[in-house]
Parts: structure tokens; C-alpha cells; sequence
């Protein structure tokens, strides 16, 4: 007959590990002193041994006790644990929370849990990551802008985001975070001002329409709008002092694209006739004239009057 033997560990100040078979009358022990062990394994069974209480330890071995205060991130609990302990080696003696721990030492622990959860975990809104996009854009055709790329930020954490950390502690704590102050220590104060002249947000075309441009971190800005709203602009709207023409990207009055181009005058002379023979029958109650340059831009069906 065969019966399996259970054990109950411990940990032994050296940092190796110990059992005792789960009937052994010491088995119940918190503390042990060790005499003899089976070997030098990691995990070795114990042959002679005496129960101590905690008073006696720490009396006894006094100058080899430690007090340490750890704060540390908790990948499990997704927060920053502080704790203060008592320890004999590898022998944790007590183990207990830490009621005031310090600022710095926290918003250290939480920047090292930034830096497991990924930039992803921060509070971005579509009008910060578009932000960053237009400062990328500027940085392609000018060296001189910021890098604000994922590789150039997660190196750089603890100069920018570092500061901003005080009072969080938890994952969910990164919702409270003033990322756009944080990020904008980066941007120096003359660069934000050039940074709405150079890369705006919108463009006003003939309509009256202010439309958004759209920036890429990896492609040319692009500018999405209904064909009829561009009547009259022969010279494609162009960003960065002039220096580069936008993508445009023409719309059906479904606003569905019908022609992409960095070239109106160009588009006006030689695609625009095709576009409006395909088109003036599916929408007939839109504003299709014959000479494009001349006509009268309008975000309506129509312009007022006709």
C-alpha cells in the first residue's frame, strides 16, 4: 500500500528551502532552529530541528536583523506596494504595510510600472496623439524638432513623465496624469508657438469650412473634403511655412473619395470633367458648373440662390 506523504516548507535564512512531513509534531511551528538537513538540495528535507519563538530570534541574532522599507511595483495588483519588513537573511521576520512612505521612492515604483505597462497605459486623447503626430511631421522635414517617437519617450521617462507622478500610485490612478503638461516639457516654449503656424490643426478652404487636417507618423498630412467646398483654389493649401502641399482628398457629396491629389490646378484642368460626368447623374441635386474655377464654393447641396 502506498500513501502519499505531504510536507509543510519553510525557508531557511540562507534563502534555501525546507520541509518537514505534515504529521511531524514540529510541523505546526511558525520558526525553527535547523540541525540537520538530507544534503545541499534547494528544497531538502528536515532530520533534527527545535521550534523558537520570535522574541528569541530577534534577540538572539539582534546584529543580523535587517529593517528595510520596500516599495516597489506589483505587476499582479497593478499598483505600487510599500511595505516595511524585518528579516534574518532571507527570513522574512515581519511583514507589514508601510503607512507613509516616501514621495520620490513612490513616483519611482510608479514610473517602473509605467514602463511594464507600455505608453499605451497612459491617458492619450485624439487631440494629444494628434499633437505628437504634428510635431512628428515637423521633425521629418526638420531634424531639429523633438523626437517624440515610443522608442525616444520610454527611454526618456524618467526626464519627462517622472515629475508628473506625485499622488499616483495605481494603474487606474494614470487617469488623473496631466500628460499634455508632461509632454509639452519636451516641446521648448518656441517651438509651441511655431508648432500652430507651421502644422495647424485645421485649414479654412473657399467654403468658409474649417476642415482637420489629418497627420501620420509615418505619411504626409492629408486634408478630406467635399469637392464642391474647393471651387475657385487653383494653388493646393501647403503647411510647414509653405514647404509642403497637402494630400487632398476630394469627397463625393456622400463624402466617399473621388480623387486624391497634391496638385489642384492640375486636378481642375484634367480629372475634374471625368468626375463630374460620373457623378452629376448620381447626385443630381448637387452643384456640378462646367468651369470649376470660376464657381461659387459651397458646403450646401447648392449655392444660395440656385
Amino acid at each position: 500500500e502506498f500513501r502519499r506523504v505531504l510536507f509543510r516548507s519553510y525557508l531557511l535564512s540562507g534563502g534555501r528551502g525546507a520541509a518537514l512531513p505534515e504529521g511531524d509534531p514540529m510541523a505546526t511551528e511558525e520558526f525553527l532552529v535547523v540541525a540537520d538537513l538530507d544534503g545541499s538540495a534547494q528544497d531538502s528535507r528536515i532530520f533534527l530541528a527545535a521550534p523558537i519563538a520570535l522574541d528569541d530570534i530577534e534577540e538572539l541574532y539582534a546584529e543580523r536583523i535587517v529593517n528595510e522599507e520596500i516599495v516597489r511595483w506589483s505587476e499582479r495588483d497593478g499598483a505600487v506596494l510599500a511595505r516595511r519588513r524585518r528579516r534574518l537573511g532571507a527570513l522574512v521576520l515581519e511583514d507589514k504595510p508601510l503607512g507613509r512612505p516616501d514621495r520620490d521612492a513612490v513616483r519611482r515604483a510608479m514610473l517602473d510600472g509605467v514602463r511594464q505597462l507600455g505608453l499605451a497605459a497612459l491617458p492619450w486623447t485624439d487631440e494629444l496623439t494628434t499633437w505628437r503626430h504634428r510635431v512628428a511631421f515637423l521633425r521629418r522635414h526638420d531634424p531639429s524638432w523633438p523626437d517624440l517617437s515610443d522608442a525616444a519617450l520610454s527611454q526618456s521617462l524618467e526626464d519627462w513623465l517622472l515629475p508628473f507622478l506625485d499622488g499616483l500610485a495605481r494603474r487606474d490612478h494614470l487617469a488623473r496624469l496631466d500628460l499634455e503638461a508632461a509632454l509639452e516639457t519636451l516641446v521648448p516654449w518656441d517651438r509651441q508657438r511655431q508648432l500652430d503656424r507651421l502644422a495647424p490643426t485645421h485649414v479654412e478652404v473657399p467654403s468658409g469650412s474649417r476642415v482637420p487636417i489629418a497627420y501620420d507618423q509615418s505619411a504626409e498630412p492629408t486634408l478630406a473634403v467635399r469637392l464642391q467646398e474647393m471651387f475657385g483654389l487653383t494653388d493646393t493649401p501647403r503647411i510647414a511655412g509653405g514647404t509642403v502641399p497637402l494630400t487632398i482628398h476630394l469627397l463625393s457629396p456622400a463624402r466617399r473619395p473621388v480623387q486624391v491629389t497634391r496638385d489642384l490646378a492640375s486636378f481642375w484642368a484634367n480629372g475634374y470633367r471625368a468626375v463630374k460626368a460620373e457623378l452629376k447623374g448620381r447626385y443630381p441635386r448637387h452643384y456640378w458648373p462646367d468651369d470649376p474655377l470660376v464657381a461659387e464654393p459651397t458646403a450646401r447641396a447648392k449655392p444660395r440662390g440656385r
